[in-house]
This record gives structure tokens, sequence and C-alpha cells, in this order.
């Protein structure tokens, strides 16, 4: 009598889960499995899109059609402040978010059916990445020159190596390798507003890579170092880099701020009226020159940390074709003796 007593509370507790209790249970036990930063950004939709739309609902209320009208309601409201409706890019990040939430509910036995297992994600229009030509890259450096020498070293080192903002200011001084003009990538910095800067290892056996620095670059390194250690002496008992000497950092050695980079770069291009572009397409430039100066595939995605030559084939196959067509043209000034 007791036991079935307690099924009978038990399905009835189950019965009366709501999707924001969920959320606890799902937080405490499964999202210690994501990284930091994706259960930050997980958080942050959950919080200020899913709550309050089924925040109250019962998890066995919520059907497939709530979630494809609530996804479709995406289109046209945003919570961030910003015109206009979220891409479909970002629609179907939001998808990605519930069925990974539903999908714990159904593994746990708190719901009989997955509602978000019937929905489609949205069909997204693959646009060409904005980089910048050769001469927009020169014209570009010339602006630099007048810029904050660390912000200077910066965009270098983006459009020169192809790094990742996380890579960047994740370097420490015991990375870079002046004798060999290397460049050690094997951290990524990170923040969150759970665990704040978090130094984490690169994520793949491809990402942990060394890259070969052209001597321009690893002469600013050199002057960027005196003025670093020069700020450490001053610093004296203020720092704040811990056991790390970042490359970049502010005056007492404290990690900047991920947004820092793009707002400062934002704002760099404002002032000066430069083509716009975002900075990770900085990356996207720096793979696009070696493209056009016949580099092999297999040594840009190798640069670039791509998990395999098909990724840099997926994301950079316009710009090798586009380099093919130049090659097929020259082969034909050499063979077509017509012409």
């Amino acid at each position: 009598c007791g036991f079935k007593k307690a099924c009978r509370f038990m399905h009835f507790t189950l019965a009366k889960y709501t999707f924001k209790d969920f959320i606890f249970e799902w937080k405490n036990k499964y999202s210690s499995e994501l990284s930091s930063n994706t259960r930050s950004n997980y958080m942050s939709i959950i919080n200020a899109y899913l709550n309050p739309v089924f925040g109250n609902m019962r998890l066995d209320e919520v059907k497939t059609m709530h979630i494809v009208n609530y996804l479709d309601s995406l289109k046209n409201i945003r919570r961030d402040g910003k015109e206009g409706g979220l891409s479909a890019e970002s629609i179907n990040y939001h998808r990605r978010i519930l069925k990974n939430i539903f999908s714990r509910a159904y593994e746990w036995k708190l719901i009989k059916n997955n509602p978000v297992e019937g929905v489609k994600k949205r069909k997204t229009t693959k646009q060409k990445t904005e980089v910048y030509s050769t001469e927009e890259v020169h014209e570009l450096l010339e602006l630099l020159q007048d810029q904050i020498p660390q912000m200077r070293l910066i965009v270098t080192l983006a459009i020169t190596c192809g790094l990742r903002r996380s890579e960047i200011l994740g370097l420490s001084w015991d990375d870079i390798d002046f004798e060999n003009n290397a460049i050690w990538i094997r951290h990524s910095l990170i923040y969150t507003e759970e665990n704040g800067y978090e130094l984490k290892d690169t994520k793949t056996e491809k990402s942990d890579r060394i890259i070969i620095a052209p001597d321009f670059l690893m002469n600013q390194f050199k002057k960027h170092k005196m003025i670093k250690n020069t700020e450490r002496l001053k610093a004296s008992d203020l720092w704040e880099g811990g056991e790390h000497f970042f490359v970049f950092s502010t005056w007492n050695g404290k990690p900047y701020f991920p947004d820092y980079i793009g707002t400062w770069w934002r704002r760099f291009l404002k002032r000066t009226g430069f083509k716009k572009i975002r900075f990770h397409d900085l990356r996207h430039t720096a793979a696009t020159l070696l493209i056009n100066q016949g580099v092999h595939t297999k040594i840009i995605s190798e640069r670039l940390g791509h998990a395999n030559i098909q990724t840099t084939m997926n994301i950079y196959g316009h710009y090798l074709r586009e380099a093919d067509k130049e090659v097929a043209n020259t082969l034909e000034k050499l063979f077509n003796t017509n012409s």
C-alpha cells in the first residue's frame, strides 16, 4: 500500500514538473557535460527567451505546435534591444537548446515524447564571407600605425596568422618562441558569468598547433614584450595576472574581457571610415590571402587549426574555385598557341 502510494505521489510530482523546475534539474544534472562557454550561452537564452514563454508550463503540456509557434515568432521579435527578428541560424540555435532540454526529459522518463523531434530546422542561406583584399590589407596596416601598439599587434596577428579571438587572448609569453619565429596555439581564454575567466586547452588535437610567423610580426612581439615587462614591474603588488603572463592584458596583467576586442574593432572602423567586416573575418582574410598566393589547402587548414581539410574546403570553397579559375586562365595563355 505504501509503495503504491509513493508511486502515485511520484507520478503526480513528475506530471506537475514545470519547464522552469526542470531547467533547475537539467542544469544540476546535465549541463556540466557542456563546455562552460556553451553552458553560459544556453543559460542566457533560457533565461531571456525560453523561461518567459515555457517556464510555467508543465513539461507534458508542451507540444510540437508550441515549439513551432515559438520558433516562428522569433522571426519578428528579439530580446536584445536590436531591431528585426532573429536570423535562421539563431532560430536553429534556439531549437538546438530546446531539443537538448526535452531529450534529457525524455531520457529521464518525465515525458513520453520529445516535442522537438518533429520540428525541422530552418533553411539557412550561406553567404559569401566578407574579407579584405590584398590592397585593403595594406591600407589597413597603414591605418593601424597610429593606433595603440597592443591593438595594432592583435589585428596584425589575426590577419597574418588567422587566430581566433579566444586564441589571441589565451596567448602567454611562454607560447612565443622568438628563436624559431614560432607561436604555439594551445589555449583559449573564455569568460562566463558562472566561472569568470577560464584558460581552456584547445578543443581538438588539430587546434593545438604551432604557427611560423613572419619576421615583421615577431619584431612587433619583441617591442611589445618590452612594454609588458615594464608594466609588470610598475604594477608590482597590483599585478592581477596570477601565474600567467598574458601577451595581451591590461596594465596590471588582468586578461581582457573577450568583447573588448570586438568593441575596439567596431569603433576603429567607425572612426576611420574603413570597410566594415567582423573581427572574426580577419581570420577569413588570412585564409584567402594564402589561397590567392597559391598555398596548398592542407597548409592553410593546419595554420587555421581546422579539424580536417574538408572543413577548410567547405568554408573557403568559393575562394578556392576563384583561385582555380585564375590558374586555368594562366594555363590558357601558356598553352593556347592560337591566342
